[in-house]
């Protein structure tokens, strides 16, 4: 069985081949949550119970394909120039396991990080082999 075949999750001769996986970004535009700061601390607690009650929910259906989630801190800009402070648009990553691009870009429908102004999703497959 060639490695293409078991990145698509075929079932050949009685084996499952292991799904793709695939490496998925939560963004916000930065400006966005400049703007969020700057509500008064008791809306802003009330949105994020709310929107931390809705993620768990979701977390728990997408249990057995999530592997791994984890928020991401302040970056650093490496150039040829140097290292600097930096600032983009990532709030937290996941890494989930599906048949597809499609299919995992899919399950992401409705997810409650699209209660975010502005909020985006991005999904795409992780290659293992990079040479």
């Amino acid at each position: 069985m060639t490695q293409s075949k078991a990145i698509l999750g075929l079932r050949v001769a009685g084996y499952t081949y292991p799904h793709m996986k695939f490496f998925v970004t939560f963004q916000m535009p930065h400006t966005g949550l400049d703007a969020w700061m700057q509500l008064p601390e008791e809306t802003r607690k009330e949105q994020e119970q709310q929107m931390q009650d809705e993620w768990n929910a979701w977390m728990s259906e997408h249990k057995d394909v999530i592997t791994e989630t984890a928020g991401v801190g302040k970056p650093k800009r490496i150039t040829a120039e140097g290292i600097e402070d930096a600032r983009n648009d990532l709030m937290m990553y996941s890494f989930v396991e599906a048949e597809s691009l499609e299919a995992a870009a899919d399950m992401f429908k409705n997810h409650p990080h699209f209660g975010i102004p502005g909020g985006v999703i991005e999904v795409m497959s992780v290659n293992k082999d990079i040479s």
